[in-house]
């Protein structure tokens, strides 16, 4: 991670060392998330409870993909 390297015996000792936390719940962030202002968010509903308004989840659909 960065100009750092890391050895882990498993993925969970991995995502507990490196994974951001959701500035609101606290929950380990994988996948894609939310950022907004250096602050890291799990979903749109966290960040839309810690102040940044108006995010909103962009899903694909058929109709999007055409």
């Amino acid at each position: 991670m960065g100009s750092e390297t890391h050895l882990f015996d498993s993925f969970e000792c991995a995502i507990h060392a490196l994974a951001p936390v959701c500035a609101h719940c606290g929950c380990r962030i994988l996948g894609h998330g939310f950022e907004a202002d250096n602050l890291f968010y799990c979903c749109t509903h966290c960040a839309n409870q810690h102040g940044g308004h108006g995010m909103e989840e962009r899903l694909e659909t058929e109709e999007s993909r055409a």
